[in-house]
């Protein structure tokens, strides 16, 4: 088996916010996140996505995760792969769907709200909400101003303790 190669993120938190919000509305909408099965793949049109998620959801180490609302989950508005290090967990990739990128998205607060449930997910699994991920190098100072991450090594950061907290109490209502 060959190995991984860490991709470098470059999802951007447009806000932070308590689920997803419409950017032309301000309706808000309470989210679900979910696993992704192979069962759910005619939900990826491979075409609106710029990560192969097929070939993410046949790799047996990641956690695939969907992002949708409550009132209708036939629609991703963004997707997470997570793989569990023993003492963190690591974001392989993030993405917002096609309609909630650039100027003219949809939604907001997706990102952030995929963030938000890796920490949630590194507390569930007694790891004090350590998230850690490869930055693209222009967005570090953006991920420490957003997010609250720190530089490890390289364009590696981290989600510490503190910082998880906040964002998961700003996510989730009960952890």
């Amino acid at each position: 088996m060959t190995k991984r190669q860490n991709i470098p993120l470059d999802f951007e938190i447009d806000f932070l916010t308590n689920s997803i919000e419409n950017v032309i509305s301000g309706e808000v909408f309470e989210t679900e996140i979910t696993r992704l099965r192979i069962t759910d793949k005619e939900q990826i049109k491979v075409s609106e996505w710029v990560f192969h998620w097929l070939a993410e959801l046949k790799d047996k180490s990641n956690e695939i995760y969907k992002l949708t609302t409550e009132h209708n989950s036939s629609i991703i508005h963004g997707l997470i792969s997570l793989t569990d290090k023993g003492d963190h967990v690591f974001m392989n990739l993030i993405e917002n769907a096609s309609f909630n990128k650039g100027k003219k998205k949809l939604y907001k607060g997706v990102a952030g709200n995929l963030v938000a449930f890796a920490c949630k997910t590194s507390f569930e699994k007694k790891y004090d909400g350590v998230v850690s991920f490869v930055a693209k190098t222009q967005l570090i100072e953006h991920y420490k101003q957003t997010l609250g991450a720190k530089l490890f090594a390289g364009n590696r950061m981290f989600i510490d303790t503190k910082e998880s907290l906040m964002l998961v109490e700003k996510y989730f209502k009960k952890l």
